[in-house]
């Protein structure tokens, strides 16, 4: 068995930014994915969002590639919850693409932090915008040293 630390940051939105993650498929997502990421070797840090997009901090074991995680967790959890019942008139989807970020053992507790509050960010409008993108135009120098996490 090898041994292995790496953390990543993920951040991926639902398919044309609907809010189809609901308050009551809420916790049957969150759950799906952790076991699911659990079933892949992988370990789950922190889990979060809000009705439209959903953040993650997750260890990928190094024989599994970031985009084979999230390709399989995005798949699955589709379908998931389009087949167990829940809401059938409102079908659910993720729209193509994520966002990662790599996160240092220093900024592990830093970045779950932000990933279980994103509620309260986002309705305080406290979020960290690079952050917040599925795409890599943006690569910001040293988003974890913001005025807001220094403290």
């Amino acid at each position: 068995m090898s041994l292995w630390r790496i953390y990543y940051h993920l951040v991926w939105a639902t398919k044309k930014r609907q809010p189809l993650i609901t308050p009551e498929r809420e916790p049957v997502l969150y759950q799906y994915i952790i076991g699911k990421a659990n079933a892949l070797g992988c370990i789950v840090h922190a889990i979060g969002g809000i009705e439209n997009h959903i953040h993650l901090v997750v260890s990928i074991p190094p024989s599994l590639s970031v985009a084979e995680f999230v390709k399989h967790i995005k798949g699955s959890s589709a379908y998931h919850l389009n087949h167990t019942g829940g809401e059938p008139t409102l079908k659910f989807g993720w729209q193509d693409g994520y966002g990662v970020f790599s996160v240092g053992r220093k900024q592990l507790d830093i970045a779950v932090n932000y990933v279980q509050n994103q509620k309260i960010h986002h309705q305080n409008n406290t979020e960290i915008a690079a952050l917040e993108q599925m795409s890599d135009r943006d690569d910001p120098p040293s988003i974890w040293h913001s005025p807001q996490f220094d403290k």
